[in-house]
């Protein structure tokens, strides 16, 4: 039995979703079919929302509503600390932390050749523009431990270093609770790297 027109639209839709495969689509399809009315309007009227009011901070790059976000309004945080992001999903779960006091800076991805992503695809000419101010001490990249991410990683360290500004990676390693026979070889490779003296 073929679908109605308007649920197999809204199943088109929903697939194109990341993270959301046609089972999925199809599962969420029919929710939004059962539920009341007003609740499908607050849904459609929250993605309209994000599309005309969500846009990137003019400063770090991540998201907001005005022409800076919140952290780079705020005059209580670090502004000579940049912490260097790919996405702005990291920036959030670096402030789930409640232990890093600085700014951040979005990149947007990472380097990636093969997909066609190098530095002009990226905000890291933003970046350097920002480390010309003279109050910026130390910029911490935390980017992914892939080889993407290294990769962008050594890229920007080979940029910022001759500033004279501090570089700094965060570390890699062994999550809290993880079993070392568990663990891939690189983990362990990076929990000893970046071993410290205690």
């Amino acid at each position: 039995m073929r679908m109605v027109k308007p649920l197999a639209r809204l199943h088109e839709q929903l697939r194109k979703l990341p993270g959301i495969g046609s089972k999925s689509a199809l599962r969420l399809s029919y929710h939004v079919l059962d539920m009341r009315r007003e609740d499908v309007e607050q849904l459609a009227k929250s993605l309209l929302e994000v599309k005309d009011h969500v846009h990137l901070c003019r400063q770090c790059f991540n998201l907001c509503e005005g022409t800076l976000c919140e952290i780079c309004e705020d005059e209580n945080r670090d502004h000579g600390l940049i912490c260097v992001v790919e996405q702005p999903q990291d920036a959030a779960a670096m402030e789930r932390t409640k232990s890093y006091q600085g700014v951040y800076h979005v990149l947007h991805g990472v380097l990636s050749p093969l997909d066609g992503i190098g530095p002009d695809q990226l905000k890291i000419r933003e970046l350097m523009r920002r480390l010309q101010d003279d109050s910026v001490r130390e910029v911490i990249l935390a980017t992914n431990s892939d080889v993407e991410g290294e990769a962008t990683a050594a890229y920007l360290a080979g940029l910022i270093r001759p500033t004279g500004i501090k570089v700094s990676r965060i570390a890699h390693g062994l999550p809290m609770g993880g079993d070392l026979e568990y663990a891939d070889e690189l983990t362990l490779y990076k929990a000893l790297e970046n071993r410290r003296e205690l």
